[in-house]
């Protein structure tokens, strides 16, 4: 396990977490609002194997998995990566079913948790789709908005919003 919320944990990805995680990836109204192009079955595995075979300690992108304490079930990913300016940056991803009550806003907490206390990092970003309505409220609990861009991979408008270790402690 590398943390856990209240009602979650979040541990290393798995090869079980396969089916679980193509329902998440295959699905459009969890890509759209990122915005990407669903997966297939082939193409979420391989992007599911790229994580399982990362070396966690030494790599800038850590992907996890976030499993309900309650069931052992997979409902979705997070990770710490580089943005654009190699300032750590944290993303999320729920699987539909999991949506509107309170998990995004839950691992959002404890990715910052996690990443000050752990990671020791001084600052956090997170950027986001601006017509990604849902996470733009979860992060506008917890961030300050910095910068608005064009997403060139996305091909898509993105909000960044910075948090500092001072302002979180």
């Amino acid at each position: 396990m590398i943390f856990e919320t209240d009602r979650l944990f979040v541990r290393q990805l798995q090869e079980s977490d396969q089916s679980a995680y193509f329902d998440m990836m295959s699905n459009p109204n969890v890509m759209r609002p990122i915005p990407r192009n669903v997966m297939t079955e082939e193409e979420s595995n391989a992007h599911l194997y790229k994580f399982l075979n990362t070396e966690h300690t030494t790599s800038d992108t850590k992907v996890w998995a976030i499993e309900l304490k309650e069931e052992n079930e997979f409902i979705g990913l997070c990770a710490f990566l580089k943005n654009n300016e190699n300032d750590d940056e944290i993303g999320y991803r729920l699987r539909e079913k999991y949506w509107g009550v309170g998990y995004g806003t839950e691992i959002t907490k404890g990715l910052i948790d996690f990443g000050f206390k752990h990671l020791d990092t001084d600052l956090i970003t997170a950027d986001v789709y601006v017509n990604n309505l849902k996470s733009v409220k979860i992060l506008e609990k917890f961030f300050k908005r910095d910068i608005e861009f064009f997403n060139t991979e996305d091909k898509c408008t993105d909000r960044r919003y910075k948090l500092t270790r001072k302002e979180w402690l």
